[in-house]
């Protein structure tokens, strides 16, 4: 694999913007059609995903689209740079959300992050599908898996 740390640096969804940045914007939006189009347009924000990483070992299982995860720790400072790619607007709007509220953070910071209040704040697992709550909930499962190996 190549040095793609760049590529993780690019990424600066909850490196520029809080999750309290989108739930503040999605507060303003009062029609869910228009959230929706918010969470797309979010989701257009993420970075490219290298081909050669949508493979099986990156692949979420669990999720109504495909989606693949990688990470970086950046040993230095202790931090963890993620990339999320999905071949679905909505779910790539959606692991956006995951990258604000995520990435950048500690694996303690990220384990401390209670995103079911995050969730439910935003009112998002009302408002999708039963199978994109449930590929919402293994992206965030595979996240704080790699936290709590590096916690």
């Amino acid at each position: 694999m190549t040095d793609q740390r760049e590529l993780f640096h690019a990424n600066t969804l909850g490196i520029k913007n809080s999750i309290e940045d989108v739930i503040e914007d999605f507060e303003l939006l009062e029609e869910w059609e228009e959230r929706y189009a918010y969470i797309i347009d979010l989701g257009k924000q993420l970075p490219a995903f290298p081909e050669e990483e949508k493979r099986e070992e990156n692949y979420i299982h669990g999720c109504q689209s495909q989606v693949w995860f990688i990470y970086h720790h950046e040993a230095d400072d202790n931090r963890l740079l993620l990339l999320i790619e999905s071949d679905a607007m909505i779910v790539r709007g959606l692991a956006a959300i995951i990258l604000v509220a995520f990435n950048g953070k500690t694996p303690k910071e990220l384990l401390d992050t209670d995103i079911d209040a995050i969730f439910q704040r935003l009112d998002l697992l009302r408002h999708v599908s039963a199978t994109r709550s449930n590929g919402l909930r293994s992206m965030v499962a595979r996240i704080q898996g790699v936290a709590e190996a590096l916690a």
